[in-house]
This record gives C-alpha cells, sequence and structure tokens, in this order.
C-alpha cells in the first residue's frame, strides 16, 4: 500500500482568502463522539499533519461542549503564524444540556458565542467562522449580517456556512462573501454535486467536504468490525444492523479496486473527491478526522494519487446503493 508523501497541494480559501493545504484535519474525534482518545498520541497528530503541510484545522464550539477549543489552544498557540483555525456555532448545546441539539442563529447568540470561542481557543481573531447549520427561523439577513459585524469587528477573518443549499449559499453570499462551505462529501454522499457544488464553483466559494471517508465506513471493513460499543457511529443509520451488511458489501468492492491499485480504501476514497472536485470545476479542502499519525500519513498520501478513467467507472455507482441516510 502507497504511503509516499509528497509536497502537500494548496488551495486557495475563497476569492480573497489564503493560500491553504488541500487537505485540512478535522479535529472533533479528539474530544468526543468517536470512542475513548489518547491525548498524547492526538497531540503529535496535530504537529505532525502541520510538519506534513496540512494548515486548516477544523473544529466547533459544541465538540466536547467547549473542550475540543480549549484542546486546541496549545497548538494554535505555539504556531499562530502557520495555521488556519475554523470553528463554529449554532448549537446552543452546552456542559450543563449536552443532550439540547437547538439551534440558534440569532445576532445575540452569534455574538455571545464568537467571544465564548476566541477565549477558549485562546485567539484575538478567528481565521474561518462557520454558522454550523441554519436554524430556519432567523433570516440570512440577520445571521449573516451579524456574522459580518464579526469581520468588521475584526473578530473573524473570513465567513463559512455548513451544510447549506445552493440557493441559500448564493443569498448569503449576497450579503457578506462566504470563503468555505462545509459539506458532507464522499464517494457514499454525492448530493450536493447537482447544485450546491455548481453554486460554489461559480461564486469562487471553497468547498470544505466533511466526512470524505464516510466517517471511517470508506476506510475498510476491519475498521467498521472494530468499532468500540461507546463510539457514537453504532447509531448512525449506515452503520446500524440492518443496513451494515449491504454498505459492507459496498466497502468489499472499493477496498478489492484499492488493492489492484496498491493503495489503501482512505487513500481511495480521498482520491476520488479530489479527481471529482476537478471535473466540477471546484475548489476543495477536505477534513478527514483522524486521532493517530498513521491514519494522518495514509490520508495526506492520498495528495499524490491519480485514479484512471476505468478506476472512476468502477467507483461512479457506488453512492446510489448505500443504505442509510449518512446521519
Amino acid at each position: 500500500m502507497t504511503s509516499k508523501i509528497t509536497a502537500m497541494p494548496q488551495v486557495q480559501l475563497g476569492r480573497e482568502g489564503p493560500m491553504i493545504g488541500a487537505q485540512g484535519l478535522g479535529c472533533m474525534g479528539m474530544s468526543e463522539f468517536y470512542g475513548e482518545t489518547d491525548e498524547t498520541e492526538s497531540r503529535a497528530t496535530l504537529e505532525r499533519a502541520l510538519e506534513l503541510g496540512v494548515t486548516m484545522f477544523d473544529t466547533a464550539d459544541m465538540y466536547g461542549v467547549g473542550a475540543n477549543e480549549e484542546f486546541l489552544a496549545p497548538f494554535i498557540a505555539a504556531h499562530r503564524d502557520r495555521i488556519i483555525i475554523a470553528t463554529k456555532f449554532g448549537y446552543t448545546r452546552t456542559p450543563q444540556n449536552p443532550n439540547d441539539w437547538s439551534l440558534d442563529n440569532r445576532p445575540e447568540f452569534i455574538r455571545a458565542a464568537v467571544d465564548r470561542s476566541l477565549k477558549r481557543l485562546g485567539v484575538d481573531v478567528i481565521d474561518l467562522y462557520y454558522m454550523h447549520r441554519r436554524d430556519g427561523v432567523v433570516s440570512l439577513n440577520e445571521s449573516i449580517g451579524a456574522m459580518a459585524d464579526l469581520v468588521t469587528a475584526g473578530k473573524v477573518k473570513w465567513l463559512g456556512l455548513s451544510a447549506v443549499g445552493a440557493e441559500e449559499l448564493r443569498a448569503a453570499y449576497a450579503i457578506h462573501p462566504i470563503a468555505a462551505l462545509q459539506s458532507e462529501w464522499s464517494i457514499f454522499t454525492r448530493d450536493i454535486e447537482k447544485d450546491v457544488v455548481p453554486a460554489a464553483a461559480e461564486l469562487g466559494v471553497t468547498i470544505v467536504p466533511y466526512s470524505p471517508l464516510g466517517r471511517g465506513m470508506l476506510t475498510g471493513q476491519a475498521f467498521v468490525s472494530a468499532m468500540s460499543g461507546d463510539d457514537a457511529r453504532q447509531h448512525f443509520p449506515r452503520f446500524s444492523a440492518e443496513n451494515r451488511d449491504a454498505n459492507m458489501r459496498l466497502v468489499a468492492k472499493i477496498e478489492e479496486i484499492a488493492s489492484a491499485k496498491g493503495v489503501t480504501s482512505a487513500q481511495l476514497a480521498l482520491a476520488w473527491l479530489s479527481a471529482q472536485s476537478k471535473v466540477l470545476n471546484a475548489k476543495t479542502a477536505p477534513i478527514p478526522g483522524t486521532r493517530k499519525r498513521t491514519r494522518l500519513e495514509e490520508n495526506v498520501a492520498a495528495a499524490s494519487i491519480s485514479l484512471t478513467e476505468e478506476e472512476i467507472g468502477m467507483l461512479e455507482p457506488l453512492a446510489a446503493a448505500v443504505q442509510g441516510i449518512a446521519i
């Protein structure tokens, strides 16, 4: 299996942002959701990522109900001028009410949320600030307007949205330039290709695919089988008992193609995403999440892998056969 690591390609963040590594790092699992964590290894993974050319590190105020932002603070302080820190607001989840998944996009909530994140991250300005989810009650004029005010105030540099449709993206961009759109995109989840990706490409918005490895499913059958009992993915539809066998048969096909190419299934999935983004003329910086240096190095090595038309053709029909919604 290939593990050769070459220079990380770069992509521009939005139309006016900096050049960033074409692969970022999702940090959520270092604090919550995906089973037991190893702080020492997670910190080593952050350092190794930076060494390999990863410059965008992704978190959110609700990951670990604030703990993930605090966890990243020492790393950010040590390398502030070399990294792009991205975080998000929107969920009202707190340490006192960790099961509260309500949304709040009111300007007053946004103003309070950004101050909390700035404090936890230990920074004066957040590089990329996302609306994690829209609540549908507050107008974009109000919420994007409040986010734009944060830019004017010097608390945020660039704005992002997460999991919105093409119409919402265009409407938001008309209020204030949007640098990045974070949405799920992988071999198994391709909904955004019809309308959202073309809109982002037209506007010059960088797409930041989250779960490009299908929340770990695309890393292989052995990984899925080894998930611990306290892993939140056990409760996700695609990992459920009723859907798992059918989806694992699809994963087996991916592993077969990957093996013939001499790469891992995760590398094949990331290489596919890179190829697909070029077909659709979209700028992308996927953020596969990991807590281990070995997985990180495997993912980064995918940046140098190209797929043939035949390989892409074999992968093309898989998304339509996946059982269960993404989450």
